[in-house]
């Protein structure tokens, strides 16, 4: 060992959990447990470089010779440790040109029977008003998915609105055809929808039932946080409604658990309250939360005191998913269960999400949007079913977030978990989709500090739990 060397400080962050070091491997997204070689090396070269003989004699009279350079080489090969040579690219795909589409979304009507004060959809309609997708353009939408992406094991075909009940034929029709036409290639076929559940009937949520469709019901908890903003046309709360179909739900579906999906806005913060009533009280199985900060109407928009106070309460409600998880219970945290997942899978984002590559939204004409938030709105769209998808387009917009040169973002910890952060709401506060979401920045990384916290205890405690309930759960 003739090199001098350097501790690479973009590559590593530190998170003490009940007087042990936890080393965030940045790159991968890994976690490991630091021991006391590990340990001294890193805190002997955050003094300063060092030649590989002042490395040795420092931690001599601890640690053997070989066991100190193997560390080394070992921390030289996870890039932690610089020995002068050239460290690889974080990224070595800085364009992209395959578009592995798995997904699609197909936005069925543009016509929804609510009126939620918040909502982000730029092409929603009155009920009468709707705009809804032809039969032909939803089969267009499917083979399209298979023309683009022949050799995927499984697709997914989700369907959205407005309210997509309100085009419930429509749907009918599209799974009819999707299960003879995925069947005759032998492949795999997941239904997915988003509901208000006001339109709801038992005829309807056996036939969901029988097809095994995963739902999401919109609901933002108990009354008189719900009828704030999830309300009628008419201006008439909706809770009374909502809950008596959300229960009749809950008790006749049994394919696959269903999910609760809270919009917090301004004046509503109240994180465990919301989740205690829909999960204890209601019975959903998971409730995931998602803050409003960015919306077309900013006097919804949550303040910035108010997103901390979200994020506090998400951590607090963090705390209660540690302590039933270390008692093998699960307490439905979706946010939480999210982080826990990427955590203990060691993922690697490029990119914010699946939009655009994996995914595309087809809006009731056939046009291809980035995702479900983008249509109706003022960024072009790549292609439509009859023509395909723009390539050179998509390529070169994904491209852009690709790049994190002058962002901040190629120095952020949690730039590999973050990629930045949603295209819509960098296009609704910045007026640009790849731009990142600064606004977010700072919660985030201490969101993900103490998840590590919580992924830790976990592992050290009651790895079951990992198998148990979250492993599973990403399968499905």
């Amino acid at each position: 060992m003739g090199a001098y060397f350097n501790l690479n400080e973009n590559n590593l962050h530190e998170v003490a959990v009940e007087g042990s070091r936890l080393l965030f491997h940045i790159p991968t997204s890994s976690l490991f447990s630091m021991d006391a070689l590990t340990a001294d090396i890193i805190d002997t070269l955050r003094s300063g470089r060092k030649s590989a003989e002042q490395l040795v004699e420092g931690l001599r009279q601890r640690f053997d010779d070989s066991e100190i350079q193997d560390t080394v080489r070992e921390l030289i090969a996870l890039e932690l440790i610089s020995d002068g040579r050239p460290l690889s690219a974080e990224s070595p795909v800085q364009r992209v040109e395959q578009f592995p589409l798995s997904t699609v979304v197909l936005n069925v009507n543009t016509g929804c029977n609510l009126s939620c004060t918040y909502c982000y959809k730029e092409d929603l309609d009155k009920p009468s008003a709707g705009r809804k997708m032809e039969l032909q353009t939803a089969i267009d939408s499917i083979e399209l998915l298979l023309r683009e992406s022949p050799d995927e094991k499984l697709y997914n075909v989700v369907f959205f609105g407005g309210e997509p009940l309100s085009n419930r034929p429509l749907i009918e029709a599209v799974v009819a055809y999707c299960d003879r036409r995925f069947a005759e290639l032998g492949k795999r076929v997941d239904y997915v929808m988003t509901t208000n559940a006001t339109l709801l009937t038992d005829e309807i949520i056996d036939w969901l039932n029988a097809h095994h469709f995963g739902l999401s019901v919109s609901m933002d908890g108990p009354k008189a946080i719900h009828d704030k903003n999830r309300i009628t046309v008419g201006g008439q709360g909706t809770y009374d409604l909502v809950r008596r179909k959300a229960l009749r739900l809950l008790e006749r579906y049994d394919s696959r658990p269903i999910g609760a999906r809270v919009t917090l806005t301004r004046g509503t913060t109240e994180v465990e309250q919301i989740w205690d009533h829909l999960f204890n009280e209601m019975g959903f199985a998971e409730v995931g939360f998602a803050p409003v900060t960015s919306g077309d109407i900013s006097s919804f928009n949550l303040t910035g005191d108010e997103l901390q106070e979200v994020f506090a309460g998400m951590k607090r409600l963090g705390q209660k998913y540690l302590e039933a998880a270390l008692e093998h219970r699960n307490i439905g945290f979706s946010n939480m269960h999210q982080l826990i997942t990427d955590l203990h899978e060691g993922h690697k984002k490029s990119l914010p999400c699946g939009a655009g590559l994996k995914m595309l939204a087809v809006d009731h004409e056939g046009g291809l949007n980035l995702c479900h938030r983008f249509t109706g709105s003022d960024l072009p769209t790549f292609g439509d079913v009859k023509s395909g998808v723009q390539k050179v387009e998509l390529g070169e917009f994904l491209s852009q977030r690709l790049d994190r040169t002058d962002t901040g973002c190629a120095s952020c910890r949690i730039r590999n978990l973050c990629s930045g952060g949603c295209y819509h709401e960098s296009y609704a506060r910045y007026g640009d989709p790849a731009h990142p979401t600064y606004h977010y920045c700072d919660l985030m990384r201490d969101w993900v500090d103490f998840g590590i916290q919580v992924y830790s205890r976990i592992m050290a405690s009651n790895p079951a739990f990992i198998d148990h309930f979250i492993s599973p759960r990403r399968a499905s």
